[in-house]
């Protein structure tokens, strides 16, 4: 009787092992073949004027946008993730130094990577949140473009990155968002202004940088990848809705929260939220405390 059991138990077991491995195969070929995909938009103009106070604010959103948190401080790329779930997820250096952009990388490039999630031969760029970039005014993506394309050139050579089996199959579940081509509306316009003063609205076109890990309605939920904390609900249903203004700027400025707990920059980055203006954290936290 117990050699059944054992027998019928190992039986179990290597289905389902063997059903795994089916899953798991059709899984890396379905991110295999969609990652090879190539796209087709219609290529976009944007003028451009390289005058200072354009750099300045193109520094300023490269900071703020969390360019800087993936690509590094002068925005030569890094090997950002290396760990054998995971794979090896590497940013692109982003200057025409070697192993970065080529020489001919024109304003159409950018604008098709900024708007679309492309490179300039229609491949999906990986883990580019062009989801959210694309929701940028044309100001601003000018200001980020005019910025990069004034980069000092840094000779880094990268490696490529290779996907790990958890980054696979959380993208296939749709818990990741590897291929921002996909998530993205391409017939939306261009938007071409947006409310430079102080309050909700405001708020509202900077809080898209939050809606990658707090979700699109601001309320948090599951970790972003295996190990990360939950996600916190940041609107005024929250726990951080409790919040004054004052504590939230100070909490987004030093990585401390009102009750003392410190939190970690991978999990909530901080140091990027801290480069914000006081007129942006006041109007991120008009607009979260908004949301019911």
């Amino acid at each position: 009787m117990f050699k059944k059991i054992l027998k019928w138990t190992g039986l179990v077991l290597g289905s389902l092992i063997v059903l795994l491995g089916l899953f798991y195969l059709y899984v890396s070929i379905n991110i295999g073949q969609r990652i090879e995909k190539k796209y087709s938009f219609a290529p976009e103009k944007l003028e451009i004027n390289q005058d200072s106070a354009l750099l300045t604010k193109g520094a300023h959103l490269t900071a703020i946008k969390g360019c800087k948190d993936c690509h590094g401080a002068d925005l030569s790329g890094q090997v950002m993730v290396d760990d054998k779930a995971l794979g090896r997820l590497v940013s692109a250096n982003l200057t025409k130094g070697k192993g970065g952009l080529p020489a001919n990388y024109s304003t159409t490039d950018w604008v098709r990577a900024l708007r679309h999630g492309v490179d300039a031969n229609g491949q999906a760029l990986l883990f580019m949140p062009s989801h959210e970039t694309t929701l940028l005014s044309a100001q601003d993506m000018a200001a980020i473009i005019a910025y990069c394309q004034n980069l000092a050139p840094v000779h880094k050579q990268l490696p490529p990155s290779d996907l790990g089996p958890v980054v696979k199959v959380m993208t296939y579940l749709d818990k990741m968002p590897l291929l921002a081509v996909e998530k993205i509306d391409h017939d939306l316009p261009m938007v071409m202004q947006v409310d430079t003063l102080e309050g909700v609205a405001m708020g509202k076109y900077l809080a898209v940088s939050c809606s990658g890990c707090h979700g699109a309605n601001l309320k948090g939920g599951d970790p972003v990848a295996p190990g990360y904390p939950p996600v916190a609900n940041i609107t005024s249903t929250g726990h951080v809705g409790k919040w004054s203004k004052a504590q939230f700027i100070q909490t987004l400025r030093t990585g401390k929260t009102p009750e003392g707990k410190v939190l970690k920059n991978e999990n909530m980055p901080w140091k990027m939220t801290a480069q914000y203006t006081d007129k942006e954290l006041s109007s991120i936290y008009q607009y979260c405390q908004s949301l019911k």
